[in-house]
Parts: C-alpha cells; sequence; structure tokens
C-alpha cells in the first residue's frame, strides 16, 4: 500500500506531468470505485488542472474551470452540470492494490467486460500545446478484493476520509509536545496500532510504522503512554523514517517507486531474513489481513513475540 512517502513522490511527480494540462476526458470503468454522484466524471471534460497535492495517503487534483477558448473548443466542457463555474477536487486512495500508471500516447481500445481486468480508471488529456495529445494516466488496481476509491467533490473535505484525518507528522505544527499529547490520550493502545490510525496520525501504514518502530528500538505492542525519553526516541525515529524515504524518492517517477521502497525497508516484509542493524532473524506477528516484522533483538530484548493476535508478550 502506498503511503506518505510515496503518495509525497507521486504528488510531485504527478504535479510536473499535469500541471497545466487540460483534460479531454476521465473515465470511470470501475464503478464501484466511483463513491460520488456529483459532480460526475464528465464535469472534468475541458477543464485544467490546477494542482497535485495530498492529504496523508490521499492524492487530490485540484480542477479549475475551463478559459473561454477551452470552453469553444470543447463540447463537452461543461457536461455533467453545476460544477464548471469553480474548482472540481477528484481525490484517490490507492487502498492496498492500487497504483497509478502514467501513459506517453493515447490509451489502447478497451477490452474484455468493464470493471473486470485491473483497470479502474482513465485519465485522457487533451491536445493543449503542452504535452502530447491522448497521453495521462490509467489507475489500476491488482487482485480481487477491490478498495481503491475515488471521489468528485467541490471540496476535499468533503471525502470522509480526509475530514477524520489526524495531524500531519511531516507538517512543521507537528512538534514532539503535540506527538507527546497524541500519545498520552491514547493510553494504554498499542503502538503500532496508533501509528497506523488515521484518524490520529495521517499516512502512515503497516510498512512505515514496521520501520518507525524497529529505528526506535521500540515493541510493537507496547502501550503508547511512555516516558519523555522514549517518545523523543519515538519522534525522532519517525521524522528520520519519513523525511529518509522521501528523500530516497525524491525524483523518482511512479513507475520506480514500488521497487524503491520496497528496497528501503529495514524490518518490513523481510520475515526470516537477518536484521541489518544486529544481524538477528527478523521475525513477523500474522492477523487476520495484515502482519508485522520486527527484530527481537533489536526491538524486544531479544524474545520472540507470540504469533497470535492476542499477544500481549512485552509490555
Amino acid at each position: 500500500m502506498p503511503e506518505l512517502p510515496e503518495v509525497h513522490a507521486l504528488v510531485s511527480d504527478l504535479g510536473a506531468r499535469l500541471g497545466g494540462r487540460t483534460i479531454e476526458r476521465f473515465e470511470v470503468v470501475s464503478f464501484a470505485a466511483l463513491k460520488t454522484f456529483d459532480p460526475t466524471p464528465s464535469t472534468l471534460a475541458g477543464q485544467r488542472i490546477e494542482s497535485v497535492s495530498r492529504h496523508g495517503k490521499f492524492l487530490d487534483f485540484t480542477v479549475g474551470a475551463p478559459d473561454a477558448a477551452t470552453e469553444r473548443s470543447t463540447p463537452h466542457a461543461s457536461a455533467g452540470g453545476g460544477a464548471s463555474d469553480g474548482q472540481v477536487h477528484l481525490v484517490l486512495h490507492l487502498a492496498r492494490a492500487g497504483w497509478i500508471r502514467w501513459r506517453e500516447g493515447p490509451p489502447p481500445p478497451p477490452s474484455g467486460r468493464p470493471g473486470k481486468g485491473p483497470l479502474a480508471a482513465r485519465l485522457v488529456l487533451a491536445d493543449d500545446g503542452i504535452g502530447p495529445a491522448g497521453s495521462g494516466l490509467d489507475i489500476t488496481e491488482a487482485g480481487t478484493k477491490k478498495s481503491l476509491a475515488l471521489y468528485l467533490v467541490r471540496d476535499a473535505a468533503e471525502v470522509p476520509g480526509i475530514a477524520q484525518l489526524g495531524p500531519d507528522p511531516l507538517d512543521a505544527a507537528f512538534t514532539e509536545e503535540v506527538f507527546a499529547g497524541i500519545l498520552a490520550g491514547s493510553g494504554r493502545a498499542q503502538i503500532k496500532g496508533v501509528l497506523r490510525n488515521q484518524s490520529v496520525i495521517a499516512g502512515i501504514g503497516n510498512a512505515y510504522s514496521d520501520e518507525i518502530l524497529h529505528s526506535a528500538r521500540m515493541s510493537p505492542f507496547k502501550p503508547a503512554a511512555m516516558t519523555a525519553e522514549e517518545t523523543s526516541a519515538l519522534y525522532s525515529a519517525m521524522q528520520s523514517t519519513l523525511r529518509g524515504a522521501i528523500e530516497r524518492a525524491d525524483g523518482l517517477a511512479a513507475s520506480e517507486l514500488k521497487r524503491e521502497k520496497k528496497s528501503g525497508l529495514q524490518v518490513h516484509g523481510r520475515t526470516g531474513e537477518p536484521c541489518p542493524v544486529c544481524g538477528d532473524t527478523v521475525r513477523q506477528v500474522t492477523y487476520a489481513d495484515s502482519s508485522l516484522q520486527y527484530c527481537p533483538t533489536c526491538q524486544t530484548g531479544g524474545k520472540p513475540l507470540a504469533d497470535r493476535v492476542l499477544s500481549r508478550l512485552l509490555k
């Protein structure tokens, strides 16, 4: 699943490719992925992409109203009604298996039954004199469990997941004092779950929570309420882990980000491999729909955690 560093890099890459470009059309192939009904996808035709930004793990494409010349040259510029007088936000959450593929030329003709393949939606760019006509984005989702979500809204805050987001850990206002308050308020909740809770802290998922806790030499089952010294160590680990991942991903195209993420991980996804810090074997705890990885020597005093949901070996 793309997390804050990858979404941050996608914003940089896609912002450079799409900023100022005009949309020819936006096609939703998997209708289950579209979570809103007004504005409609046809509203985006003929409009200009003003910016690409993020909210936690959500991508936000801000689309502005067309200028007069574009409106005259694009018959469907105001189709769908209403939103052509102001901005529209195309908000995307890639979930576990979603991704974005940049396409240099016109899309191939559709094949197979709509919604049955990996293609969820397609953004096609117009002949606007800035870049090649027909280029754009293919939004895909692998696997049979479909969780990718698309929203077309007039205000990004209309998306429930965005409205409920906690503070961004890379925001200047997210100080160690703010973080200490969050941990104190979480009490005896496991720190792994607190770091992943998007309503508490935005953008950190399963992989980077493992990496942050490994860097802080802290058990994933440790209660969130902790000493000032432990809080400071965890805050520093969070900042260095996330900022380091962003630096490694800086300037990479979307097609390179998955490989970069995997290569930079110390323990997540590396069960059975030696810990790069101490050489101990990386272990995992498996849940119904996910798993975590950790190093016993670095994080749990050398004691393996019981591999079951209710394990509380290390407090």
